[in-house]
């Protein structure tokens, strides 16, 4: 089974990688609109646009970070340099170590550190701009952000030594989750008392939505959830008290391009800490 997830994602083609993108938000779009948890009076197309047009700009940074992620990846491999490589795991336990450190680097740790470097929050600061939480907000990053997480993820594959089908699937994996624990569902609470402790759900990500602290500095995990519970950067707000968007930006421009482009140069928006 796993040489076949390996052979799979040696060989994945941008194509496919492109159709779980796409595919991903649409499946979840229709839930949303199936079984929404917030009922907004709004044009949902319109409010995708802002969203995806960051999704592009995403893949295009991504795309332009590729050479140097494989070359990364290639080097670590080679000279049997980071700490999959030293612990000489077994292929299972090697798969799961390099899953969750990635996440713990790539994800939790760049997310984290956007929230306590002034400069880098401000670039974040659109991401949390969006008043109407959906699936597509998952991929809404400051052209700024995406290049800083680009090179976090590059600094996960030196340390760790990660090979890049590893890579890969650790990306497609964060893909799918961060549009699933963003999409506006209604989600059983037995589903967060059980599968909640491993991964991330909606019910947990939307508290780091909310419109003020504590809140906002919560629940930073993407896939794995633990990772808050591990830090004390876990909360839990109930639903009914979530209120989505910044109180340091004009709300009311969430949908504004121009606005959004030009926040994190904005000096009269407040980001200290």
């Amino acid at each position: 089974m796993l040489d076949l997830i390996k052979n799979y994602f040696e060989q994945i083609s941008s194509a496919q990688r492109a159709l779980l993108l796409a595919g991903g938000i649409t499946f979840f779009w229709l839930v949303e609109i199936a079984i929404p948890l917030f009922k907004f009076k709004y044009n949902k197309y319109q409010h995708a646009g802002i969203n995806l047009f960051f999704t592009l700009t995403t893949i295009v940074i991504n795309f332009g970070f590729a050479l140097l992620m494989v070359k990364s990846s290639d080097y670590v491999v080679k000279t049997n340099f980071g700490i999959l490589n030293w612990l000489s795991l077994k292929a299972a336990p090697n798969l799961l170590v390099g899953l969750l450190l990635m996440d713990l680097i790539g994800a939790y740790l760049v997310h984290l550190i956007e929230h306590k470097v002034k400069f880098l929050w401000k670039f974040h600061m659109v991401h949390h701009a969006d008043t109407q939480v959906d699936t597509t907000t998952g991929n809404r990053h400051h052209p700024g952000e995406s290049i800083v997480r680009a090179v976090f993820a590059i600094l996960a594959v030196f340390i760790l030594g990660t090979p890049m089908w590893m890579v890969l699937l650790y990306q497609s994996l964060s893909v799918v989750l961060t549009q699933f624990n963003h999409a506006n569902i209604r989600i059983p609470k037995w589903f967060d008392q059980s599968f909640g402790y491993i991964i991330v759900s909606p019910n947990m990500h939307r508290i780091h939505h909310h419109i003020k602290r504590p809140q906002t500095d919560s629940n930073y995990g993407n896939i794995f959830s633990f990772w808050d519970r591990l830090f004390g950067t876990y909360n839990f707000t109930p639903i009914s008290e979530i209120t989505y968007g910044l109180d340091v930006l004009d709300n009311s421009k969430d949908q504004s391009l121009a606005y959004q482009l030009k926040a994190p140069f904005d000096k009269s928006i407040k980001a200290d800490y």
